[in-house]
Protein backbone atom coordinates (compact mmCIF):
# COMPACT_ATOMS: atom_id res chain seq x y z
CA UNK A 1 0.00 0.00 0.00
CA UNK A 2 1.46 3.43 -0.77
CA UNK A 3 1.98 5.69 2.03
CA UNK A 4 0.27 8.86 1.29
CA UNK A 5 1.38 12.35 2.59
CA UNK A 6 1.50 13.36 5.51
CA UNK A 7 0.53 9.72 6.75
CA UNK A 8 1.69 9.61 10.25
CA UNK A 9 2.64 5.74 11.00
CA UNK A 10 3.49 4.89 15.42
CA UNK A 11 5.19 1.95 16.19
CA UNK A 12 3.72 -0.30 18.39
CA UNK A 13 5.05 -3.69 20.38
CA UNK A 14 2.30 -6.29 20.81
CA UNK A 15 2.86 -9.72 22.25
CA UNK A 16 0.73 -11.79 19.62
CA UNK A 17 -0.03 -15.71 21.03
CA UNK A 18 3.40 -15.65 22.91
CA UNK A 19 5.67 -13.91 20.45
CA UNK A 20 6.54 -9.91 20.21
CA UNK A 21 5.58 -8.66 17.34
CA UNK A 22 6.58 -4.70 16.40
CA UNK A 23 5.46 -2.66 13.32
CA UNK A 24 4.23 0.99 12.08
CA UNK A 25 0.77 1.87 11.85
CA UNK A 26 -0.98 4.79 10.97
CA UNK A 27 -2.82 5.33 14.08
CA UNK A 28 -6.64 4.43 12.24
CA UNK A 29 -5.64 0.94 11.80
CA UNK A 30 -7.92 -1.40 13.23
CA UNK A 31 -6.42 -4.42 15.32
CA UNK A 32 -8.44 -7.02 13.55
CA UNK A 33 -6.12 -5.40 9.98
CA UNK A 34 -2.90 -5.17 11.69
CA UNK A 35 -3.35 -8.86 13.00
CA UNK A 36 -4.53 -10.19 9.50
CA UNK A 37 -2.59 -7.91 6.90
CA UNK A 38 0.49 -7.01 8.64
CA UNK A 39 1.11 -10.22 11.21
CA UNK A 40 -0.58 -12.74 8.67
CA UNK A 41 -3.25 -14.37 11.72
CA UNK A 42 -6.13 -14.63 9.25
CA UNK A 43 -8.28 -16.86 11.51
CA UNK A 44 -9.17 -13.50 13.22
CA UNK A 45 -12.34 -12.84 10.79
CA UNK A 46 -14.05 -9.59 9.59
CA UNK A 47 -17.76 -10.10 9.61
CA UNK A 48 -19.71 -7.07 10.23
CA UNK A 49 -16.73 -4.66 11.20
CA UNK A 50 -19.55 -3.14 13.94
CA UNK A 51 -18.53 -5.23 16.87
CA UNK A 52 -22.03 -6.98 16.85
CA UNK A 53 -21.21 -10.94 15.09
CA UNK A 54 -17.67 -11.96 17.27
CA UNK A 55 -16.29 -13.49 14.26
CA UNK A 56 -13.04 -10.96 14.95
CA UNK A 57 -12.84 -11.66 18.98
CA UNK A 58 -9.67 -12.57 20.20
CA UNK A 59 -8.04 -12.12 23.93
CA UNK A 60 -6.35 -8.64 25.18
CA UNK A 61 -4.89 -9.40 28.30
CA UNK A 62 -6.85 -12.33 29.12
CA UNK A 63 -10.67 -10.88 28.32
CA UNK A 64 -12.45 -11.42 25.05
CA UNK A 65 -12.69 -7.72 22.25
CA UNK A 66 -13.62 -7.22 19.26
CA UNK A 67 -10.49 -6.22 17.05
CA UNK A 68 -12.70 -4.62 14.44
CA UNK A 69 -13.65 -1.86 16.97
CA UNK A 70 -9.99 -1.26 18.38
CA UNK A 71 -7.26 0.12 16.69
CA UNK A 72 -3.89 -1.60 16.88
CA UNK A 73 -2.30 1.43 18.54
CA UNK A 74 -4.65 0.85 21.49
CA UNK A 75 -3.00 -2.63 22.11
CA UNK A 76 0.43 -1.63 22.30
CA UNK A 77 2.86 -3.14 25.11
CA UNK A 78 -0.32 -5.48 25.65
CA UNK A 79 -1.30 -9.45 24.96
CA UNK A 80 -3.02 -10.91 22.25
CA UNK A 81 -3.94 -14.55 22.08
CA UNK A 82 -5.53 -15.30 18.55
CA UNK A 83 -7.59 -18.83 17.30
CA UNK A 84 -4.35 -19.57 15.81
CA UNK A 85 -2.96 -19.21 19.77
CA UNK A 86 -5.03 -21.61 21.10
CA UNK A 87 -3.82 -24.77 19.28
CA UNK A 88 -0.83 -26.63 20.87
CA UNK A 89 2.90 -25.37 19.50
CA UNK A 90 2.74 -29.01 17.63
CA UNK A 91 -0.21 -27.82 16.22
CA UNK A 92 -3.02 -30.62 17.93
CA UNK A 93 -5.45 -29.48 18.64
CA UNK A 94 -7.03 -27.21 21.98
CA UNK A 95 -9.93 -29.28 23.85
CA UNK A 96 -12.38 -26.87 23.13
CA UNK A 97 -11.40 -26.85 19.30
CA UNK A 98 -11.38 -30.98 19.70
CA UNK A 99 -14.94 -31.17 21.33
CA UNK A 100 -16.16 -28.25 18.88
CA UNK A 101 -14.79 -30.83 16.15
CA UNK A 102 -16.30 -34.04 17.74
CA UNK A 103 -19.54 -31.92 17.96
CA UNK A 104 -19.70 -31.19 14.47
CA UNK A 105 -19.75 -27.67 15.57
CA UNK A 106 -17.60 -25.95 12.59
CA UNK A 107 -20.84 -25.12 10.78
CA UNK A 108 -19.80 -22.66 8.05
CA UNK A 109 -16.33 -22.26 10.17
CA UNK A 110 -16.82 -18.38 9.36
CA UNK A 111 -18.03 -17.38 13.56
CA UNK A 112 -15.60 -20.81 14.72
CA UNK A 113 -12.97 -18.78 15.91
CA UNK A 114 -15.14 -15.87 17.76
CA UNK A 115 -17.15 -18.93 19.41
CA UNK A 116 -14.01 -20.60 20.37
CA UNK A 117 -12.07 -17.78 22.08
CA UNK A 118 -15.08 -16.53 23.92
CA UNK A 119 -15.31 -20.18 25.12
CA UNK A 120 -11.99 -20.12 26.07
CA UNK A 121 -12.44 -16.88 28.19
CA UNK A 122 -15.06 -18.47 29.74
CA UNK A 123 -13.41 -21.34 31.09
CA UNK A 124 -10.99 -19.46 32.57
CA UNK A 125 -12.81 -17.79 34.63
CA UNK A 126 -14.95 -20.82 35.51
CA UNK A 127 -13.92 -24.33 34.83
CA UNK A 128 -17.01 -25.70 35.47
CA UNK A 129 -20.44 -23.45 34.75
CA UNK A 130 -23.66 -24.26 35.43
CA UNK A 131 -26.21 -24.86 32.20
CA UNK A 132 -27.13 -21.81 32.92
CA UNK A 133 -24.02 -20.37 32.56
CA UNK A 134 -23.12 -21.43 29.65
CA UNK A 135 -25.65 -19.87 27.19
CA UNK A 136 -25.22 -16.16 28.52
CA UNK A 137 -21.67 -15.74 27.26
CA UNK A 138 -22.72 -17.50 24.03
CA UNK A 139 -25.85 -15.23 23.20
CA UNK A 140 -24.60 -11.64 24.39
CA UNK A 141 -21.75 -12.52 21.89
CA UNK A 142 -23.84 -14.03 19.50
CA UNK A 143 -20.89 -14.55 16.57
CA UNK A 144 -22.67 -15.02 14.05
CA UNK A 145 -23.51 -12.41 11.00
CA UNK A 146 -27.40 -12.59 10.52
CA UNK A 147 -27.00 -15.22 7.70
CA UNK A 148 -25.74 -17.47 9.71
CA UNK A 149 -28.49 -17.83 12.09
CA UNK A 150 -31.16 -17.70 9.47
CA UNK A 151 -29.36 -20.36 7.90
CA UNK A 152 -28.09 -23.19 10.39
CA UNK A 153 -28.96 -21.39 13.92
CA UNK A 154 -25.88 -21.53 14.71
CA UNK A 155 -25.84 -19.90 18.13
CA UNK A 156 -27.51 -22.92 19.10
CA UNK A 157 -25.91 -25.23 17.89
CA UNK A 158 -22.89 -23.10 19.42
CA UNK A 159 -23.77 -22.87 22.86
CA UNK A 160 -24.13 -27.15 22.80
CA UNK A 161 -20.11 -27.56 21.91
CA UNK A 162 -19.49 -25.31 24.33
CA UNK A 163 -21.56 -27.39 26.58
CA UNK A 164 -19.65 -30.52 25.14
CA UNK A 165 -16.08 -28.92 25.40
CA UNK A 166 -16.71 -28.67 28.93
CA UNK A 167 -18.51 -31.97 29.37
CA UNK A 168 -16.17 -33.73 27.59
CA UNK A 169 -13.11 -32.15 28.76
CA UNK A 170 -13.40 -31.08 32.37
CA UNK A 171 -10.92 -29.05 33.26
CA UNK A 172 -8.84 -28.81 30.44
CA UNK A 173 -9.00 -25.28 29.95
CA UNK A 174 -7.21 -24.61 32.87
CA UNK A 175 -4.58 -23.15 31.22
CA UNK A 176 -2.42 -19.99 30.88
CA UNK A 177 -2.23 -17.59 28.94
CA UNK A 178 0.78 -18.13 26.17
CA UNK A 179 2.06 -14.66 26.55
Amino acid sequence: MPEMMGTRKIAIAVSVNGTLHEGLVEPRRLLADFLREDLGFTGTHLGCEHGVCGACTVLLDGSTVRSCLLFAVQASGRTVMTIEGLAAPDGSLHPIQAAFWEEHGLQCGFCTPGFLMTTYELLQANTKPSEDEIPAPMSTTSNCPDCCTRRCCAVRTRTRESRASIRVRPGACQVSLPC
